[in-house]
C-alpha cells in the first residue's frame, strides 16, 4: 500500500480557521468528519456548506486519491475495512465502480439514508430525483437507499453549428437530431454526408462507446457469467465502420488528439461529441481554444437528441454505517443530494451560483431544481442546454451496470481497437476478450 498511500493528497477544511476569519462567535469544533473521494469537487462543496452554515461545528478532513492507475478503490477499501478514528465517515464513488459500494462486495459498509434520519420516500419525491440515480444507489439485499448523486448525466450529441450549416444549411437542433437519429443507421448516413464535405462525425470510437454501453439492455455480468449484450457486441461493427470509412480521426478519448478535435485543429474537422453537461463544462469549454464566442470553437456548439438515449458518469455520495457522526454527516448528504429549494447545493450547481454569480451551470439530479433553473450557455451560442439534457434523463438506465465495469470496459475497448486496426479477426477479438476477463476477474463467459 505504500505506493497507493504516496499518491494520497490530504485536504483539510478546518472550521476553526474559517471561524477565525469569518464568524468570531462560533463554537469550537465538535470533532472531525473524514471523507474519501477522488477529486476536490465534493470537498469544495462541503467547504461551501461550512461557509454558509458556520454553526455546523465540525472540522472536515478530505482524503483525495485520484482514480489514475486504479489507486482510489484499494485506498478506500482499506480505510473502510480498517475502521477506527481515521475511517471515512462519508465517501464518494463514480459510475464506473459505484455498484461495488452500493450493491456489490463493499455494500455492507454503507449506511442507509434512512439510518441517517432522512425521510427517503418523501424527500426523493419532493426533489423529483432522477430514477436511475435511485436505482444505482439502492442496495438489493434490503432494498434500502444507500447512495445518491447530485448530477444528472443524461446525455446528448454536442455538435458544431458552423459544420451543420455547411452540410445541411441549418444549425437547428431539431433538424440535426433528425439527421443523426434515431438509430445508428441514420447516424452513419449522416456520417457519409459529413465525410463528403470533408468532416468527421466523431473524433474516435470512444465517442460512441458510452452511448452504446449505457443504452444496452444487459450489463457485463448476468447470473454470475460474462455476457455480451447484442448492443455492445455491435460496437465492434460500428467502430470498424467509423475507421474503415474515415468517419473519425481515430483518436482515443482523454488524449491530446481528442482535445485537439474540440479546438477544431485535428486531421479533419470533427462535427460532434457525445456526452452530458459535465463534458461541456469541464472538458470541451476548456479545450475549445477560447473563452468567449468568436475565439476558437467557443460559441460554435449546440446540443441535440442523440441517436440512442444514454447517460455517462456521475458521483454518488455514501455514508459509512460505522460512523459515530451520522447526524452531522446526514446534514452534508442531504444538502448535497436532496435539498431542492434555492438554498441547497443543487440549485447553486444548476444555475452557476454556488460560489457566486457567473459560475458553471450543470444538470442536477433534482427535477424540481431543474424546473426552476436556466441552462443558457454562451458556449452553446446561447442555447438553453436543459431543454435537451433534462428530457435525456428519462433514457438513463442504472440497471445495466456492474461492479466490474471499470475493469471489463478497458479489456473490451482494447480488443475492439485490435480488431479495427486489423490485428485480429472479429472472432479472435471476442475470444481474447472473454479470456482476459476470466484471467483478471475469475468470471467465466456464458455459453
Amino acid at each position: 500500500m505504500k505506493k497507493v498511500l504516496s499518491v494520497i493528497l490530504c485536504l483539510t477544511l478546518t472550521l476553526s480557521m474559517m471561524v477565525a476569519f469569518g464568524s468570531a462567535g462560533a463554537e469550537a469544533s465538535k470533532g472531525v468528519i473524514n471523507i474519501y473521494t477522488f477529486t476536490d469537487e465534493v470537498p469544495k462543496m462541503i467547504q461551501r456548506y461550512i461557509e454558509l452554515n458556520p454553526d455546523f461545528g465540525y472540522t472536515v478532513n478530505a482524503t483525495i486519491v485520484a482514480t489514475t492507475d486504479g489507486a482510489y478503490e484499494p485506498a478506500l477499501d482499506q480505510a473502510l475495512v480498517a475502521g477506527g478514528a481515521d475511517a471515512p465517515d462519508m465517501y464518494c464513488a463514480e459510475a464506473a465502480f459505484v455498484l461495488k459500494y452500493t450493491q456489490g462486495d463493499m455494500a455492507s459498509y454503507a449506511a442507509t439514508y434512512e439510518d441517517l434520519g432522512i425521510d427517503v420516500a418523501a424527500e426523493t419525491k419532493a426533489a423529483d430525483i432522477a430514477q436511475y440515480t435511485i436505482d444505482i444507489g439502492t442496495r438489493p439485499s434490503d432494498g434500502k437507499l444507500v447512495g445518491l448523486g447530485y448530477q444528472a448525466t443524461g446525455s446528448a450529441y454536442i455538435y458544431r453549428r458552423s459544420i451543420a450549416k455547411d452540410v445541411w444549411g441549418t444549425d437547428d437542433p431539431a433538424v440535426v437530431a433528425d439527421k443523426i437519429g434515431p438509430g445508428w443507421d441514420k447516424f452513419f448516413a449522416a456520417a457519409a454526408e459529413l465525410k463528403a464535405k470533408g468532416y468527421g462525425i466523431v473524433s474516435g470510437d470512444g465517442d460512441i462507446w458510452h452511448a452504446v454501453e449505457n443504452s444496452s439492455e444487459k450489463g457485463w455480468i448476468v447470473d454470475g457469467k460474462l455476457t455480451i449484450d447484442p448492443a455492445r457486441e455491435t460496437f465492434l461493427d460500428l467502430s470498424k465502420s467509423l475507421k474503415d470509412n474515415g468517419y473519425h480521426n481515430d483518436t482515443q478519448d482523454w488524449t491530446d488528439a481528442w482535445f485537439a478535435d474540440m479546438k477544431g485543429i485535428g486531421a479533419q474537422p470533427i462535427f460532434g461529441f457525445f456526452g452530458p453537461a459535465w463534458l461541456i463544462n469541464y472538458v470541451m469549454a476548456g479545450n475549445s481554444g477560447g473563452t468567449k464566442p468568436g475565439e476558437g470553437t467557443y460559441g460554435d456548439w449546440a446540443v441535440c437528441n442523440p441517436p440512442v438515449g444514454f447517460f455517462w458518469g456521475g458521483t454518488w455520495v455514501i455514508a459509512n454505517a460505522a460512523s459515530e457522526k451520522k447526524e452531522a454527516v446526514a446534514k452534508l448528504v442531504e444538502w448535497i443530494t436532496l435539498q431542492s429549494d434555492d438554498k441547497g447545493l443543487q440549485y447553486g450547481w444548476a444555475n452557476g451560483t454556488l460560489y457566486g454569480e457567473g459560475g458553471t451551470k450543470d444538470t442536477v439530479s433534482s427535477g424540481t431544481v431543474m424546473a426552476m433553473s436556466n441552462g443558457e450557455l454562451a458556449f452553446l451560442g446561447g442555447q438553453n442546454m436543459f431543454d435537451v439534457f433534462v428530457p435525456a434523463n428519462q433514457f438513463a438506465n442504472g440497471k445495466n451496470l456492474t461492479q466490474y465495469d471499470s475493469v471489463i470496459n478497458l479489456l473490451w475497448r482494447d480488443q475492439v481497437r485490435q480488431y479495427t486496426a486489423g490485428n485480429v479477426t472479429r472472432e479472435d477479438a471476442l475470444a481474447a476478450f472473454k479470456q482476459a476477463v476470466t484471467d483478471q476477474t475469475g468470471i467465466e463467459a456464458a455459453e
